[in-house]
């Protein structure tokens, strides 16, 4: 009879735990994809700040799981679109994975301290980056070609008809995502707030294909990073396993609304006062 009864009200607790998590996940999943940047930004300093006990091995690989559902949810929404260049995506994930593999295994010897300091800069340097980016005037969707002599031009035609013609340098994309690669697993945010303005600034891809070939590349990128967690064993423990379905069931949901409110609401607002947010919670995490 006691054994049920641990086992019910052990049940209970379990599903209790997994909702608020939800929660969670489906505010992170809808800010994350409003402002077009994923969630890993937002679960990892979470983690760090509600749940010290966490190693940063584990932080990342809860973050990582989490933001491959939600990499994979909007691969698919942008694959409908039509919007992603494949021949980019394929070549630049191959290339991300040496690197996500290394970054998994080059976490587990980071301590702690040192952890949070870097990604407390981080959250500091993204925070200015996003308050800057939306004070300016909206992007426009035109594109130079890339001079260099490597950069060969491709024209990609979405579902509503919109042509997009741009080039660029190949071998300059497979170094930014070797990079991308190692620094996604490392800090578990997954690649989305560096690649997009490395493919847009630097290969000179159209914002908007840009951001789709990003999130199909994070979705192959992230899925690999979560089997070598696997096999290394970060999701072994019991809490942890709680963590990544809780989260994981509530953001994909939030990523498909803050998709739905990024095309309905002036976001300009919140953005701002999400980055002014973000470099507050840096600052936090290096005075910890």
């Amino acid at each position: 009879m006691l054994i049920a009864i641990g086992i019910v009200y052990n049940t209970f607790n379990n599903m209790i735990e997994v909702l608020l998590f939800a929660l969670a996940g489906f505010t992170i999943g809808t800010l994350g994809t409003l402002i077009g940047a994923g969630g890993g930004f937002i679960i990892v300093p979470l983690l760090l700040l509600t749940h010290k006990e966490l190693a940063p091995v584990t932080v990342t690989a809860i973050s990582m799981a989490v933001v491959a559902f939600n990499a994979m949810s909007g691969s698919v929404a942008y694959a409908r679109a039509r919007r992603i260049d494949y021949k980019a995506g394929f070549t630049f994930a191959v290339f991300t994975v040496p690197g996500s593999i290394l970054g998994v295994l080059a976490v587990r010897h980071l301590p702690l301290d040192a952890f949070q300091s870097i990604f407390g800069a981080l959250l500091i340097l993204i925070g200015i980056y996003l308050f800057v980016k939306n004070t300016r005037k909206k992007h426009v969707e035109h594109t130079t070609p890339d001079p260099s002599p490597r950069a060969k031009q491709y024209t990609l035609t979405d579902a509503r008809g919109n042509s997009y013609t741009y080039s660029y340098d190949r071998i300059k994309g497979i170094i930014i995502s070797v990079i991308v690669g190692f620094l996604s697993p490392v800090l578990g945010i997954g690649g989305g707030i560096i690649h997009v303005p490395a493919m847009v600034n630097m290969l000179r891809f159209p914002m908007h294909v840009a951001t789709a070939t990003s999130h199909f590349i994070l979705a192959i990128m992230a899925t690999v990073t979560v089997i070598t967690h696997i096999f290394s064993g970060s999701y072994n423990d019991h809490a942890v396993q709680i963590m990544v379905l809780g989260l994981s069931l509530g953001v994909i949901p939030g990523a498909q609304l803050g998709a739905y409110l990024s095309h309905r609401m002036h976001s300009k607002l919140i953005i701002q006062l999400l980055a002014v947010s973000l470099a507050l919670v840096g600052l936090r995490m290096l005075m910890l």
